[in-house]
């Protein structure tokens, strides 16, 4: 093959999501008829700084999916690899007929600007309204503003999850910091 390494083999393309994963795994919020619901989300991405916008993909196939349609609100939590059982146990379980925060142990807080509760347990919380959705029927891509953001000072080097696809995770490790212009 012309152009392309001997050592080099192709790759399945169902596999592409693993080389590309956008950032930690999250937990979404959003506010239910009944109750809270919980949802694991990896595939999300930053769309812009000020103000902060992001791009999240959710399954219209998630009960999560008509809660944000509804309320036009969600939050976005930010788990550390202390709570992976969690994590991987919302992302397996369906809301629409259980309690997720009982079920996995997890305490919902009060949001100051949406309706959707915060998770104490997790170090960053976002809470967000949706301010797009042209590429939802298409996509099921939702944009949404993040309007008021929490963090737990306490937490020095938070090390995330990130999936790779197919129940593999890799764990945010070392930092480094590099020259930047950016502010």
């Amino acid at each position: 093959m012309k152009g392309i390494s001997v050592a080099k083999k192709s790759y399945p393309l169902s596999k592409v999501y693993g080389l590309l994963e956008p950032g930690p795994v999250v937990l979404v919020t959003t506010a239910g008829v009944e109750r809270p619901n919980i949802m694991t989300l990896s595939w999300h991405t930053m769309l812009e700084f000020v103000p902060p916008l992001v791009g999240c993909v959710i399954s219209n196939r998630n009960y999560s999916f008509a809660r944000v349609q509804a309320t036009g609100e969600c939050v976005i939590n930010i788990p550390t690899v202390e709570l992976a059982a969690q994590v991987v146990g919302c992302g397996n379980t369906s809301g629409a007929k259980r309690d997720k925060f009982a079920q996995f142990g997890l305490t919902p807080v009060p949001a100051t600007r949406v309706a959707a509760p915060l998770i104490a347990e997790c170090f960053a919380n976002l809470e967000c309204r949706v301010t797009d959705t042209r590429l939802v029927a298409s996509y099921c891509f939702f944009v949404v503003e993040v309007v008021q953001a929490w963090i737990n000072p306490a937490v020095k080097n938070p090390r995330t999850m990130h999936h790779l696809g197919h129940g593999h995770f890799m764990v945010a490790g070392k930092r480094i910091q590099l020259r930047s212009k950016m502010k």
